[in-house]
């Protein structure tokens, strides 16, 4: 099965994207949350049909995703592989719900694909395959993979002389790997202030929080002895996140965005839960979630 982009989706996405723009921030805050909730609700059915997924991960990451893909990005969805665009890498992979949802949106591929989510030969596998998926710019999936890939990818591009900037999403735990840290030397060292990390602060990961595990604070003292320059955010706020993702860079440093998030954001029962790292949800859960998700 091959993926192909829906005809006309650039201009719709390009429409949206200056509607947005324009409205008042109340205004764009208001659809910026329609349409993530919209996009949750379609990762339920994705992974209620897959009997497979990672929904707590998956709705702790919508709301940047929506506001990366409608606003921030300079992307073309007809056009996957334009060598100007913007990259973006989601090296939480295992999260490959909200991904495939929020590209569907944006028009990389028409929306019923999704209902083939993890089936046999399904292009849209578990973890991202950028072989497979137009708009992902690298398979990820082992975690701690994604930030050295897109530290290679801002280097390209100011090799390029080119502006493309790149957008890396980790997830919390996913920094107890060593990898991250190697990749951020270089970036600080080359002075890649074409690189933007966000981190998905969610405070949870596969069985237990990130501070019972291997604890992370002070997050932010840490990247900044790394040379970034470091910024807070609520993850779900989506004025908020817009600010932050479309601010100007500090000149000569790669900056790291830290969201603060909620697993499961979104539905009462999931939210700051661990066992929804990856539990699929009942039929009765299903419709519980979609009904709060609706209101």
């Amino acid at each position: 099965m091959t993926l192909m982009p829906v005809p006309g989706s650039t201009e719709r996405l390009h429409r949206l994207r200056r509607t947005l723009i324009e409205a008042p921030p109340d205004e764009r805050t208001t659809r910026l949350a329609g349409i993530s909730d919209a996009i949750r609700r379609r990762v339920l059915e994705m992974i209620r049909h897959a009997r497979m997924g990672h929904v707590g991960g998956d709705f702790s990451a919508v709301d940047i995703l929506t506001v990366l893909y409608l606003l921030v990005l300079d992307c073309d969805p007809e056009r996957p592989r334009l060598p100007g665009r913007d990259r973006f890498i989601q090296s939480k992979g295992h999260s490959s719900g909200a991904l495939y949802a929020t590209l569907a949106y944006a028009g990389y591929f028409p929306d019923a694909r999704l209902d083939t989510y993890m089936d046999p030969l399904s292009p849209l596998n578990g973890h991202p395959d950028c072989r497979k998926v137009p708009g992902v710019e690298t398979s990820t999936g082992p975690l701690g993979h994604g930030l050295p890939v897109a530290v290679g990818t801002a280097i390209a591009a100011r090799l390029d002389r080119s502006g493309r900037r790149t957008f890396v999403l980790t997830g919390d735990g996913e920094l107890q790997e060593g990898s991250n840290w190697e990749a951020a030397l270089t970036a600080a060292h080359r002075g890649l202030d074409n690189l933007t990390v966000v981190v998905d602060r969610n405070r949870l990961q596969q069985g237990a929080r990130t501070e019972q595990t291997a604890a992370l604070e002070p997050l932010a003292d840490k990247w900044r002895a790394f040379g970034f320059a470091v910024r807070d955010v609520d993850g779900h706020d989506h004025e908020a996140l817009y600010r932050e993702l479309s601010a100007p860079a500090e000149p000569g440093r790669p900056t790291c965005l830290i969201a603060r998030t909620e697993k499961g954001h979104g539905v009462s029962f999931m939210a700051d839960r661990v066992e929804w790292h990856h539990r699929v949800p009942t039929g009765d859960e299903t419709a519980r979630a979609m009904e709060e998700l609706s209101r």
